[in-house]
Protein backbone atom coordinates (compact mmCIF):
# COMPACT_ATOMS: atom_id res chain seq x y z
CA UNK A 1 0.00 0.00 0.00
CA UNK A 2 1.23 3.50 -0.82
CA UNK A 3 1.92 5.87 2.07
CA UNK A 4 1.34 8.95 -0.04
CA UNK A 5 -0.72 9.72 -3.12
CA UNK A 6 -0.37 12.31 -5.86
CA UNK A 7 -3.43 14.14 -7.18
CA UNK A 8 -3.26 15.83 -10.59
CA UNK A 9 -6.19 17.93 -11.76
CA UNK A 10 -6.64 21.10 -13.86
CA UNK A 11 -2.94 21.96 -13.75
CA UNK A 12 -2.74 21.51 -9.97
CA UNK A 13 -0.60 18.94 -8.16
CA UNK A 14 -1.28 17.89 -4.58
CA UNK A 15 0.41 15.31 -2.37
CA UNK A 16 -1.56 13.58 0.36
CA UNK A 17 -0.56 11.18 3.12
CA UNK A 18 -2.69 8.18 3.96
CA UNK A 19 -4.12 8.24 7.50
CA UNK A 20 -3.25 5.46 9.93
CA UNK A 21 -6.67 5.95 11.59
CA UNK A 22 -8.35 4.43 8.50
CA UNK A 23 -6.13 1.52 7.40
CA UNK A 24 -8.87 -0.53 5.69
CA UNK A 25 -10.13 2.48 3.72
CA UNK A 26 -6.59 3.56 2.78
CA UNK A 27 -5.84 0.03 1.55
CA UNK A 28 -9.09 -0.17 -0.44
CA UNK A 29 -8.42 3.21 -2.06
CA UNK A 30 -4.80 2.26 -2.82
CA UNK A 31 -6.10 -0.81 -4.67
CA UNK A 32 -7.93 1.54 -7.07
CA UNK A 33 -4.71 3.30 -8.11
CA UNK A 34 -3.89 4.58 -10.58
CA UNK A 35 -7.29 6.24 -10.69
CA UNK A 36 -8.43 8.25 -13.69
CA UNK A 37 -11.82 9.86 -13.28
CA UNK A 38 -13.74 13.13 -13.41
CA UNK A 39 -13.82 15.69 -10.58
CA UNK A 40 -17.16 17.48 -10.17
CA UNK A 41 -18.28 20.22 -7.81
CA UNK A 42 -20.29 18.98 -4.81
CA UNK A 43 -22.72 21.83 -4.19
CA UNK A 44 -24.75 19.69 -1.76
CA UNK A 45 -21.74 19.63 0.56
CA UNK A 46 -20.62 23.26 0.31
CA UNK A 47 -17.02 23.96 -0.66
CA UNK A 48 -16.03 20.52 -1.92
CA UNK A 49 -15.52 18.51 -5.08
CA UNK A 50 -16.25 14.85 -5.64
CA UNK A 51 -15.51 11.84 -7.82
CA UNK A 52 -18.57 9.59 -8.22
CA UNK A 53 -17.97 5.83 -8.06
CA UNK A 54 -21.59 4.73 -8.56
CA UNK A 55 -22.29 1.22 -7.29
CA UNK A 56 -18.64 0.39 -6.56
CA UNK A 57 -18.56 -1.93 -3.55
CA UNK A 58 -15.28 -1.78 -1.61
CA UNK A 59 -16.59 -3.90 1.26
CA UNK A 60 -16.12 -1.04 3.73
CA UNK A 61 -18.17 0.33 6.59
CA UNK A 62 -17.53 3.43 8.66
CA UNK A 63 -13.89 3.96 9.62
CA UNK A 64 -12.64 7.32 10.96
CA UNK A 65 -15.89 8.73 9.53
CA UNK A 66 -16.88 12.39 9.58
CA UNK A 67 -19.46 14.73 8.08
CA UNK A 68 -17.36 17.84 8.75
CA UNK A 69 -13.99 17.42 7.01
CA UNK A 70 -11.45 20.21 7.06
CA UNK A 71 -10.02 21.46 3.77
CA UNK A 72 -7.81 18.76 2.31
CA UNK A 73 -9.18 15.88 4.40
CA UNK A 74 -10.13 13.35 1.73
CA UNK A 75 -13.19 11.22 2.44
CA UNK A 76 -14.14 7.95 0.84
CA UNK A 77 -17.84 7.24 1.16
CA UNK A 78 -18.33 3.49 0.69
CA UNK A 79 -21.95 3.81 -0.43
CA UNK A 80 -25.21 2.98 1.29
CA UNK A 81 -27.58 5.95 1.46
CA UNK A 82 -25.98 7.45 -1.63
CA UNK A 83 -23.50 6.26 -4.23
CA UNK A 84 -19.86 5.56 -3.41
CA UNK A 85 -17.61 8.57 -3.88
CA UNK A 86 -14.39 10.40 -3.12
CA UNK A 87 -14.91 13.82 -1.51
CA UNK A 88 -12.23 16.51 -1.73
CA UNK A 89 -13.17 19.47 0.53
CA UNK A 90 -11.50 22.82 -0.15
CA UNK A 91 -13.39 25.01 2.35
CA UNK A 92 -16.40 24.89 4.67
CA UNK A 93 -18.00 21.48 4.09
CA UNK A 94 -20.92 19.52 5.53
CA UNK A 95 -20.86 16.23 3.63
CA UNK A 96 -24.31 15.53 2.23
CA UNK A 97 -26.30 14.29 -0.74
CA UNK A 98 -29.89 14.67 -1.84
CA UNK A 99 -30.85 12.11 0.82
CA UNK A 100 -29.29 14.21 3.61
CA UNK A 101 -26.15 14.29 5.71
CA UNK A 102 -23.51 11.60 5.10
CA UNK A 103 -20.32 10.55 6.89
CA UNK A 104 -17.31 9.53 4.84
CA UNK A 105 -14.13 7.77 5.88
CA UNK A 106 -11.26 10.26 6.34
CA UNK A 107 -8.44 8.20 4.84
CA UNK A 108 -5.95 10.78 3.52
CA UNK A 109 -4.93 14.42 4.06
CA UNK A 110 -3.49 16.82 1.50
CA UNK A 111 -0.17 18.13 2.79
CA UNK A 112 -0.25 21.67 1.35
CA UNK A 113 -3.77 23.08 1.09
CA UNK A 114 -2.79 26.61 -0.03
CA UNK A 115 -4.17 26.20 -3.58
CA UNK A 116 -7.23 24.06 -2.79
CA UNK A 117 -9.58 27.06 -2.87
CA UNK A 118 -8.33 27.96 -6.33
CA UNK A 119 -8.96 24.40 -7.52
CA UNK A 120 -12.46 24.39 -6.04
CA UNK A 121 -13.37 27.69 -7.68
CA UNK A 122 -11.98 26.42 -11.01
CA UNK A 123 -14.23 23.35 -10.89
CA UNK A 124 -17.20 25.43 -9.72
CA UNK A 125 -16.97 28.02 -12.52
CA UNK A 126 -15.41 26.02 -15.36
CA UNK A 127 -17.06 22.64 -14.76
CA UNK A 128 -15.88 19.06 -14.45
CA UNK A 129 -12.14 18.32 -14.77
CA UNK A 130 -10.19 15.11 -15.43
CA UNK A 131 -8.39 13.89 -12.29
CA UNK A 132 -5.60 11.37 -11.89
CA UNK A 133 -4.62 9.90 -8.53
CA UNK A 134 -1.56 7.71 -8.19
CA UNK A 135 0.84 6.31 -5.63
CA UNK A 136 4.02 8.25 -4.87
Amino acid sequence: MALRIEILVAGFRFLARLESAAPRTAAAFSALLPLRATLLHARWSGEACWVPFGDLDLGLGPENATSHPAPGQLLLYPGGLSEAELLLPYGATLFASRVGQLAGNHFASIEDTARLGELGRTVLWEGAKPITVGAV
